[in-house]
Order: structure tokens, then sequence, then C-alpha cells
């Protein structure tokens, strides 16, 4: 059986197709984001009769309906959605939506007489050697005999030669809907991972199409179980949370939807003003899959949405019926507002109050659906929060999710869904990760970088947060004051004192170790002295009660924040030659403090 077979279709026909529903334009209410000037371009190829690259369409599996006959499945675009668009709002002459979510045309014009195609512009409206929009010339019933008349009458063209030519050239343009295009048929007995390969390979860009567009595809074409309101609802919901100014714009540009339960299900995130979790679509879809279905897989949520009963192989309509139900009720879930509130709730009560302090979306996609799925469940409320907080730390601490987390979200959620009590999983989970080895030697090597973003020093500055420590020197202002106003993070041994005495490699210099989260009036006091320098001065401040550097004169309290920023007492007596035992003291300390932190959370 032939996977895929390469064919030409006409303009007009393949528009016909996807009127009728043959075909079905999964993102139709997505942002155009092309230029006009690539609108511009298309046509003038199509108008030169040049190539303008491949649409490729997907088939549907044929399901088995629920009294045993067979419907043929529909074709679904996976690649083309924009040059499509294009072709509909140039010659059809509709609106398109913009990457502001307001609807616009995008007019092309045409000069006769140059044969030149632009888009159009108040200056081209004015001028009557050029067609303001074509899509006048494209439309049925159009009299071309009487349009060429009337042309040549405004441009004041008597020759009858030139006439003839200006005939010609506006029966060819209203011919370009009769120039084709190229179509690639996918089988539908190929999988995911076939299309993806297959499309990579024709697509000269080399773009990848992640299985998340598969299934929004798959989620946006199906109208019968309501998919276009699933798929507005998430593609809404992530755009509104970035860009809550568009609410309005949303809501008036499409207020079919903007009447809906679904609509009203994401009004409030409108007034949302946390950034600690940001998720685009892929992750919404992810989490709102993985929660409900407990399969990590977004593969399988394609086929499940396609009907197909994993045990028989075949498709049938109640299973794709019941899996968009689930879906809808899933998303839904996601985008509750008390749902998502809670969760950033426990977020940030773990010390997490910035997403600076979370490199892997994973791990927040996976704490949500862990919380999802537990409520499903009717864990109590304190069990909840205790294990997602635990489970959030644990995985930034072991990189679990990093890379593809399909395969480790599978088996996760499994487990968290079979186990009686979600915290013997985890308990299970932490004797084989977080052995003593970890924390007295793994952690400690981990620790011994200069990359500032390191998960493991994000974790030792959300044991900060948890612990309310104040900053370095500082009688007043704590560390999450300072993330949270995107403080400075400084050296303990100062950089240039470093270079000054031959330590010039930044890879030295910039240990995560010898940083330090310090107010800048601080650092700029202590310049580039030596730790024995500027430390005996605050040691002068506690006896004199004349602060230098930082509010703290009292030695008992300059003690303790020597403590809460894991500095060993021995600092204030170092100079460059101790620098290494510095670092390898205060790692040490560091995973101390870490391992306390994660301690807390039990």
């Amino acid at each position: 059986m032939a996977q895929y077979n390469v064919n030409n279709i006409m303009v007009s026909s393949l528009l016909s197709s996807i009127r009728d529903g043959t075909i079905a334009i999964p993102e139709i209410q997505r942002p155009f984001v092309w230029d006009p000037t690539k609108v511009r371009d298309l046509i003038d190829s199509l108008y030169k009769g040049y190539p303008v690259g491949y649409i490729i369409v997907w088939q549907n599996p044929d399901v088995k309906l629920k009294d045993g006959t067979i419907s043929s499945g529909k074709k679904i675009i996976i690649d083309g959605q924009q040059r499509i668009t294009a072709l509909t709002a140039a010659i059809v002459g509709l609106e398109v939506v913009g990457a502001d979510y307001k609807k616009k045309r995008i007019k092309i014009a045409f000069n006769p007489k140059e044969e030149k195609f632009e888009t159009c512009n108040p200056a081209i409206e004015k001028d009557i050697q050029w067609i303001a929009d074509i899509s006048t010339v494209l439309q049925p019933g159009f009299d071309a005999f009487s349009f060429v008349n009337e042309y040549c009458d405004k441009n004041k063209i008597t020759d009858n030669a030139e006439k003839s030519s200006i005939n010609k050239v506006i029966n060819t343009l209203s011919q370009i809907q009769n120039n084709s295009l190229g179509v690639i048929d996918l089988s539908s007995s190929l999988d995911i991972d076939s299309v993806t390969d297959i499309f990579i390979r024709i697509n000269s860009k080399g773009k990848v199409l992640s299985q998340a567009d598969f299934a929004m595809s798959k989620i946006s074409s199906n109208e019968r179980y309501k998919g276009d309101l699933i798929r507005k609802t998430i593609d809404y919901f992530c755009h509104l949370l970035q860009n809550p100014g568009d609410f309005d714009t949303i809501k008036n540009n499409d207020s079919e939807f903007a009447n809906t339960d679904e609509f009203k299900a994401i009004a409030w995130i409108k007034d949302e003003n946390e950034d600690i979790y940001e998720p685009d679509y892929t992750d919404l879809l992810r989490v709102a899959f993985t929660s409900k279905f407990h399969r990590g897989k977004l593969a399988d949520l394609v086929s499940l949405l396609s009907g197909r009963d994993f045990k028989t192989r075949e498709f049938k309509e109640e299973i794709a019926e019941q899996s968009f139900k689930d879906l809808k009720e899933s998303v839904l879930q996601f985008v509750n507002k008390t749902n998502f509130q809670r969760y950033l709730m426990i977020v940030k009560s773990t010390g997490i109050i910035d997403s600076s302090l979370v490199r892997s979306d994973n791990v927040m996609n996976f704490g949500y659906i862990l919380y999802l799925a537990l409520r499903e469940k009717k864990i109590d409320a304190v069990i909840i929060e205790r294990a997602v907080r635990r489970w959030l730390v644990l995985t930034i601490l072991t990189g679990r999710y990093s890379g593809s987390p399909e395969s480790m979200f599978n088996y996760d959620i499994t487990r968290f869904v079979d186990a009686a009590d979600p915290i013997d999983y985890i308990e299970q989970t932490e004797a084989g990760v977080l052995s003593e080895a970890f924390w007295s030697n793994v952690l400690i090597t981990r620790l011994n970088t200069a990359v500032a973003s390191s998960p493991f020093y994000n974790v030792y500055l959300m044991a900060q947060v948890k612990s309310g420590d104040k900053g370095f020197l500082s009688e007043q202002i704590d560390v999450k004051s300072m993330i949270e106003q995107r403080g400075d993070i400084h050296h303990l041994f100062p950089k240039q004192y470093l270079i000054n005495n031959g330590i010039r490699d930044k890879g030295m210099y910039n240990q995560i170790a010898n940083y330090v989260y310090l107010q800048s009036e601080i650092n700029i006091k202590v310049k580039d002295t030596a730790p024995n320098e500027y430390m005996a001065t605050v040691l002068q401040q506690c006896e004199d009660k004349k602060p230098v550097y930082g509010g703290i004169v009292d030695k008992n309290e300059l003690m303790q924040n020597l403590k809460a920023n894991c500095v060993p007492e021995d600092f204030i007596k170092m100079d460059v030659k101790d620098f290494n035992r510095f670092l390898d003291m205060r790692r040490k300390l560091m995973a101390a403090k870490i391992k306390d932190y994660y301690e807390s959370l039990k």
C-alpha cells in the first residue's frame, strides 16, 4: 500500500474542497503570520506559472460507526495553512486574523500595464493604473470585456494593440485560480513519527512539526465533537496569559465563541498577572492529556481522537467521541481559575517565586499534571500540596524531565495514579535518586560550576527564599525581594580582586559558590578589596555601631547572616590564597542547606 500520493490540484478546486469540508484546515482561527509581501509574491508566482510548493494533507483513518458501517475520514492539512489562508485572503477577499487577533483584509493590487503586483496602499488606491484589489477580478461571474473597456477608458488607452494586450493580461489574471498546487496526500496508515519524518524531508526549511501540532490539527478539524471549541479554548487561554490586553479584541472578533461557556471559563485570565508559569499550547495540551488519560505520549492522543482501539487496532466512533469528551473536561480543568491559582500557590510556597528559578517547562508541567491527577483521585488537599512541593524540587535536583519527557511522564503518572498514597511513590523514588551519596557527593560536585542558571544553584536560592534569608550583609532586605526585583548577584571574592591577583579564568571567578545576592550599594563600596579587608570593616562596624557595608551592627546578627548565606566563618580572614578552599567549604554548606530545605518539605 502506497504511503503517500503526489498530485496537482487547481487552486479553485482546493478552495472548493475546503469550503465543502472534504479537506479540513485545522488552524483557520489561528493568527495569520505571513507578511503581506509574501502574499504578493505567492500571487505573482501563480500568475507567472511558477511552482508555489506543496500542500501536505494527512488522511484521517476510516472509523467504524456505532451501527457497524464505515465512515471515511477527512483529510487534514498539516502543512500549507498559511499559504491557503493567503490564497483565500487575496483571491476570495476574506478577512484574516492577525497576530493581534484583529481581523483585517490583505489586498493585493495589480498593474495591468506593468504586470506587477503590490500590497495595496492609499497611494495605489488613488492611482487609476492599478487594480486596487485583485479579488474583484477573481469573483464568479466577472465580466472581463466590460472591465477592460472601463479600464482603458479611465487610462485613456485608445490603441487597439494596447487594448488587446490589456485584455490578455486581465484574462491571465482571472485564470490564476486554474493554476495548480502540489498536494502530498499522506496515508492514514502512517504513524506520527513517519509523518513527521516525511514532513521534514519535504520541507525545504527543515521546520520541525511537533506531535502537539498534529494533535491540535486533529482536535480542531473535528467540529462534530466540538474540537474547534477545545482548540480555541487552548489557543485563547495561552495567548491571553501573555497578552491580556487582547481580550476585548478576541471577544469582538470571535463573538460566537465569546458566548460559549468555554470562553467564560478562561475570561478570568485577563486579570492574572503571575508570570511564574506561562504555558503555551503544547504545555497545556500535554498537561491536560497526561493528567486525564494517564499517558505521556501525545501520539497516543492523536490515535485516541481518531478512535483507535489499542487492543483490536480498529478505529471506532465511540472511542473518538469519548476521547474528545475527556479532553474537553481536562482542558477545562487546566484553565479553571481555582485549579490554576492553587497550583501557583503551591509552587510559590516551595520557594519558586520567579520563573527564572525553574529552567525546565517540563518540571512545571508535570507538577500541574500531578496536582490535577491527585485532585481527580480526591486525595486530601494537604497531601496534594506536600506531594507536589516535594516532587517539583526532586525533579529539578535530578533533571528527571530534561530532554524528551514523554516516557518519564508516562512512567510517573501511571505509578502516581496506581499508588494508594502518592507519598509512597515519592519515597520510593527518593530512595533511589536522593540517597546519602547524592547529598554528600553528587550534589557537591554539581555545585562545582560557573553556570549561573544551574538548577542546583536555583534550588539553593529557593531554599533561601523558603527560609526568609536576608541578602549577604543586609539587615532588612531579603533574598526573595532581591530576586523579585531582579536584584544583582555579586561575587564574595570580588571579580576584579581575583583578576588582579592572577585568577583570570571566568570558569573560576564566576563559580556559583562565589555568588551571593548582595545589595548593589554594598557591592560598589566593596569594589575590588579582599574579603579579609572588607570583612574587617564589617566587624569594626559591629563594635562602633557605625555601618559602612550594610546595616548590620551586631556580631551575632552578622554570624547568622553568614550562616544563612552559607558563608563559612573563616571567610572573614580569607584572601586570594584561600579561594579554592573557600569554594570547597561553601559548596558543602550550600549542599547541606539544600538537603535541609528538601527535608523541610516532607
